[in-house]
């Protein structure tokens, strides 16, 4: 008999797993799974006078992501939460729960010379799109500074 597959994961798999795989493998991430390490899949591409960053982030709304410039590095970080009062409304009998609240972070060191004003951010269809200029070597940046996402 065949199950259904989602994100390459066999609806199946939370009855016929067992504490081995846990204790060896170690424990899954609580908000994709087996898959976390598909997750925040990253292309970075040159061109002449920039690099372009598209990271998937399906699933998350523009306000649960934020890019900030900090030190030389570009941070990434998406956080989901649940809301209990959606879930509690929903009537049937929960069977499996797929949809779990957490957070994910990458950064990219892009070099001290950059401003908050040189890097540009948009999110759209789950792909978040930065725009990181080539710079010569200027001055060090002061502090953190956040990045608006566009979209």
């Amino acid at each position: 008999m065949m199950f259904p597959s989602i994100f390459g994961e066999n609806l199946m798999d939370d009855w016929f797993d067992d504490d081995f795989d846990d204790a060896f493998w170690g424990k899954r991430n609580p908000l994709y799974g087996k898959n976390a390490a598909r997750v925040m899949k990253t292309d970075v591409r040159e061109n002449d006078n920039s690099y372009d960053i598209d990271i998937d982030l399906p699933g998350f709304k523009k306000d649960e992501i934020a890019v900030q410039l900090k030190d030389g590095y570009l941070n990434i970080a998406a956080a989901k939460k649940l809301d209990k009062d959606e879930k509690d409304k929903k009537s049937g009998k929960l069977i499996r729960q797929e949809r779990y609240a957490g957070s994910l972070a990458r950064s990219f060191y892009v070099g001290d010379e950059l401003k908050q004003d040189d890097i540009h951010a948009k999110y759209e269809n789950g792909v978040l799109s930065i725009t990181v200029p080539k710079k010569e070597a200027q001055k060090k940046v002061d502090g953190g500074s956040t990045i608006a996402i566009e979209g």
